[in-house]
């Protein structure tokens, strides 16, 4: 009776440490931010406005296609990727999948200003330039016509690594996606226009929570101030697209893993209670 009661204060405390004082230490060293925002409330984009696309198909020829390419839509760049590294410091994105992955009120204010829409303002100050120009003279009419042309030209689903590669992969690499072909290294060395290299996100999944994963790609700035990384506004289904990208990747044994957990409680069990008999056997005489 003594082991069941020593069990049973061990089984307290176990209980008071991991379900008050380790999530209470947590939320000293890891304060509590809002959930993620998948409207983007504080950004003023186009509200209500309902784009036409065909409008939006000239104005996207005469404003972007100078730095921007669109493959799906058989539009190069005036520029090829070394004249607009060397101009930008960066190879600006191809568009043909922003309509479908970026969130559409994001879309709009990021033409209208990038560094806001981003949250990297803190980056171009002293008369330092976002590589992309704001197009806030634009009337948002205009802005709208070219969101609804990107969307128009979108395709209609993407893989999850697709929508990874679009979406992060010019700045980060994840080896351990094809290890051995090397295709998802990072696409550009971004290290000079974002102050430092992009970490490789093979196995981010491991070492961050999903939780934290879907706050920090959401908005950065909420776990990391003045972070490099900017906001990239990517829609909830794309962010849940990469997120599992990066699990398959990082974490390619979960499912097996959590498959074994009740076997193993159960053989755990067993063997307790054969424990407990063969002490019952041994000692009773004693007792």
């Amino acid at each position: 009776m003594r082991e069941f009661k020593i069990l049973a204060i061990l089984v307290v405390f176990t209980g008071i440490l991991y379900w008050g004082v380790e999530p209470f230490a947590h939320s000293q060293m890891h304060a509590h931010v809002d959930k993620p925002d998948y409207e983007f409330k504080d950004l003023k984009g186009t509200g209500e406005l309902k784009g036409d696309a065909t409008n939006g198909a000239t104005l996207v020829q005469a404003n972007c296609i100078a730095c921007h390419s669109i493959k799906s839509a058989s539009f190069p760049p005036l520029m090829d990727d070394a004249t607009s590294a060397a101009s930008y410091g960066v190879v600006p994105p191809d568009l043909g999948s922003s309509g479908l992955i970026y969130d559409a009120n994001y879309l709009s204010a990021f033409i209208n200003d990038p560094a806001t829409a981003t949250n990297t303002k803190h980056k171009f100050v002293d008369g330092v330039a976002h590589p992309m120009p704001a197009y806030n003279w634009m009337p948002p009419q205009d802005i709208a016509d070219m969101v609804a042309y990107l969307q128009s030209i979108a395709p209609k689903e993407l893989s999850n690594k697709q929508v990874f590669a679009d979406a992060c992969q010019r700045c980060h690499s994840i080896k351990y996606g094809d290890f051995y072909g090397g295709s998802m290294t990072a696409q550009s060395d971004v290290s000079k226009y974002m102050g430092k290299e992009a970490p490789d996100l093979s196995q981010y999944i491991r070492s961050r929570s999903k939780t934290y994963l879907h706050e920090f790609i959401n908005n950065p700035q909420k776990h990391i101030e003045a972070t490099a990384m900017p906001r990239v506004g990517l829609t909830k289904k794309a962010e849940e697209q990469v997120v599992t990208y990066m699990e398959n990747v990082g974490d390619s044994k979960k499912q097996e893993r959590e498959s074994l957990a009740w076997p193993f409680l159960g053989y755990l069990l067993v063997l307790a209670i054969f424990a407990w008999i063969w002490k019952f056997k041994i000692w009773r005489d004693i007792h």
